[in-house]
């Protein structure tokens, strides 16, 4: 009411505190402004009863909850509502009480994540105390010689381990979406020989080799290669490109010999590298300089005379196919060159169901229409477009005081700001497919692209 002042409703509704329609103009005024102290003025004057309406009353609850009005929201909220349980919380720890107040926060964030506050959260681990507690603290006195500490470094072993090194959990193909072929050709070179090594050994089929993936960046190889651990149960070396390369002479080829030396010491293991072609690049281009002698250390590693890789899989992965030497395409080292391309409109089903698992969803989400309206887009895009609309969900939650469910008008509109990354590759491969297709090798590229008219 813009002719009408709260203190003035105000003022009526203490004149008049059981006028139904005054008491309803004064509750909407209270929120319309935000304002925590005329809301305690306005329960003040007419009683609890007050917000009988649920929807005002959960409004009211999250402007008294915001400006710290805890006594307040202790008692007009249910009991075993989650801003209930917050403000309690933070009652309990005001009196000192942190256990207490740790298990009602928690209670309250399982509730409601929306109310997940890290300063109290921090406060309640006893790694934060706030100028609030400790003057209670100091006004209480502490023992002789104590001192209030309004923080410490409490970072335990957990924390520096998150910090370092996020935990990966152990995944399977189940886990990747699409992919059916490629999963196939690796399930055929790697897990069978590892599942089965007595039915090799009467073949006479040795176990081992390597397999090289290409495509598209974030279409899956990385993934393709943690399932493949998973499902094999051997054990996995994920090499990264500075465990290998040193600036010393002699260094990085030693350091590439301790990795397979290692692998074949705990076989059955597979060993994993990452934008293979940063050690194993055409030696042409550098046949004076050191990383030459590199790449023919990595090619004596796969199948030197002296070496029994017996048991040792290698997988590589690479952006740039076309830049990794000729020769580690011989049988015995990466024999098979698998192609991983973005995923068609099934695998694109496939991926955003797994992406939406476990997650807060709401009615009518079409994964059809999304697989449909995402041609080209590779699987780091589909999972960019989830977290947009997920960032959408999340802000929508923090303005509402509760949690918002993920709905296809989120996911629509994430579709807009979000753009496929797979093409730009495609042309460069296209144009290597052509022209430089030595032995048919990039055979794949072009069914792929013919298919999806960009032959």
């Amino acid at each position: 009411m813009p002719d009408t002042s709260l203190d003035d409703l105000l003022a009526a509704l203490a004149a008049s505190p059981q006028n139904p329609a005054l008491r309803m103009l004064v509750v909407n005024a209270c929120l319309a402004e935000a304002d925590p102290d005329a809301l305690t003025r306005a329960l003040e004057l007419a009683g609890d009863d007050l917000l009988n309406d649920p929807t005002q009353r959960d409004a009211a609850v999250r402007v008294l909850l915001q400006h710290g009005r805890d006594e307040l929201v202790a008692r007009i909220a249910p009991d075993d509502s989650a801003a209930a349980l917050f403000a309690l919380a933070r009652l309990r720890l005001a009196d000192g009480d942190r256990d207490s107040a740790r298990g009602l926060y928690q209670q309250a964030v399982a509730l409601n994540p929306a109310l997940e506050d890290a300063a109290l959260a921090n406060e309640l681990a006893g790694k934060v105390i706030s100028f609030a507690n400790a003057k209670r603290q100091q006004s209480e006195g502490l023992r002789p010689g104590a001192q209030a500490s309004l923080a410490n470094d409490d970072t335990d072993a957990d924390d520096v381990a998150r910090l370092l090194q996020p935990p990966q959990a152990r995944i399977a193909f189940a886990d990747v979406g699409g992919l059916d072929e490629v999963k196939h050709q690796i399930r055929r070179r790697i897990i069978t020989p590892f599942l089965k090594p007595s039915l090799f050994e009467r073949f006479k089929r040795r176990s081992g080799g390597g397999i090289l993936l290409y495509g598209p960046p974030g279409c899956g190889k990385t993934l393709l290669a943690r399932a493949t651990a998973g499902e094999c149960g051997a054990k996995f070396y994920n090499v990264a490109i500075t465990d290998v390369l040193d600036m010393y002479i002699g260094e990085s080829e030693r350091k590439l010999h301790a990795i397979f030396e290692t692998a074949r010491r705990t076989a059955p293991a597979v060993v994993f590298f990452d934008e293979v072609e940063a050690i194993g690049g055409k030696r042409q281009y550098s046949r004076e300089a050191t990383s030459a002698k590199l790449v023919s250390q990595f090619l004596t590693e796969l199948d030197g005379f002296a070496q029994n890789n017996h048991g040792v899989l290698i997988l590589g992965a690479t952006n740039v196919p076309w830049a990794v030497d000729a020769a580690f395409r011989r049988p015995g080292r990466f024999d098979r060159v698998l192609f991983v391309p973005p995923p068609d409109e099934t695998a694109r089903r496939a991926i955003v169901d797994l992406l939406l698992r476990d997650r807060p969803l709401g009615e009518g989400i079409d994964v059809g229409e999304l697989a449909r309206l995402t041609s080209g887009f590779s699987g780091a895009d589909l999972r960019n477009l989830v977290e947009t609309a997920i960032d959408e969900a999340i802000e929508d939650s923090i303005e509402q005081g509760r949690e918002s469910p993920l709905t296809m008008t989120h996911l629509r509109a994430a579709l807009k700001d979000t753009r496929s990354t797979t093409l730009e590759w495609l042309t460069t491969a296209r144009n290597h497919a052509r022209y430089a297709n030595q032995g048919g090798q990039y055979d794949e590229v072009l069914d792929f692209l013919k298919r999806h008219g960009g032959g």
